[in-house]
């Protein structure tokens, strides 16, 4: 999940980079909300309430 939220990351630069925002704000949004669900995921790991076995 964390190659895709630097995949999302790098095409948000690039198109902001060449002039198309919404392209880059889709990524951009695209790339919070895994980042968003990978925080979720490690803290829940984190405090026990999922195992990982």
């Amino acid at each position: 999940m964390i190659e895709w939220i630097l995949i999302l990351l790098a095409v948000a630069a690039v198109a902001a980079l060449l002039g198309f925002g919404r392209i880059s704000g889709a990524a951009m949004t695209g790339a919070k909300i895994l980042i968003l669900i990978v925080l979720v995921l490690f803290l829940l790991v984190l405090f026990g309430v999922i195992a990982l076995a």
